[in-house]
């Protein structure tokens, strides 16, 4: 099967490159699951780095094992997020940085996303975002748990840091109707069941519909391996 073209974009990825058996037959047979899953696919979502770090030469032999025109979405450490609540958070992210370089030119969006637990501060997103920015110009895209991050301050802040926010479903913060043009990126969890939940034929028409040309759409309902068929079916192989 060809992977999607760059004028085919948005990007249909999923929360790593897991195959299930069932689905098996949709990719080239041999090489490595990303190799095989790159076959089809134009983006994928790195969600490890959110727990643990891995060694340079990884992320340099996950960038060889891909087209040329393939990208990685990058999930920020939880130590950002979650341990240090966005607060002092210029030498891990400087760290991070580090550690993922070797994807080069295949590093696409990364990924911020905050625990439920979290309330937007001002003060505290201004000082994180500045810092990042200090040292990182590419985009970024945030995904808020704590409803307190609907505030216009909010948005305001964001928007001045080019940081684009994500549409969740379930949306926790931000509904569809809130955004101002297309999400440029959509992370699916599945519901009602959040992480094993499959989508319905409408439902993924109606995502497809809603993302940014530019976007991304990454279905994360993975436990269950759905995501991998929903997307398959969004990019029109059923």
């Amino acid at each position: 099967m060809r992977a999607r073209e760059e004028h085919d974009l948005p990007i249909i990825a999923t929360a790593g490159w897991s195959i299930p058996k069932n689905v098996a037959g949709s990719f080239e047979t041999e090489g490595s699951n990303l190799t095989r899953y790159a076959s089809v696919f134009n983006g994928v979502e790195i969600n490890s780095t959110f727990h643990r770090r891995h060694r340079k030469s990884t992320f340099a032999r996950w960038a060889a094992a891909v087209p040329a025109r393939f990208r990685f979405a990058v999930k920020m450490p939880k130590t950002i997020t979650h341990t240090h609540a966005l607060k002092d958070v210029a030498k891990p992210f400087r760290t991070f940085l580090e550690d993922i370089a070797p994807l080069g030119e295949k590093r696409g969006p990364l990924l911020c996303q905050l625990p439920p637990s979290l309330p937007f501060d001002a003060g505290v997103l201004d000082s994180a975002f500045q810092a990042i920015r200090d040292c990182c110009d590419g985009p970024i895209v945030i995904e808020a748990r704590h409803k307190s991050w609907a505030a216009a301050e909010a948005l305001e802040l964001l928007k001045a840091y080019a940081v684009d926010r994500v549409f969740a479903d379930p949306a926790l913060v931000w509904e569809a109707g809130e955004f101002e043009g297309a999400p440029r990126y959509l992370r699916l969890h599945g519901k009602p069941k959040t992480y094993y939940s499959n989508y319905t034929a409408n439902e993924i028409r109606s995502f497809s519909g809603m993302v940014a040309s530019d976007g991304w759409c990454v279905f994360d309902n993975t436990a269950s391996g759905a995501a991998i068929e929903n997307a398959l079916t969004m990019l029109g192989d059923p």
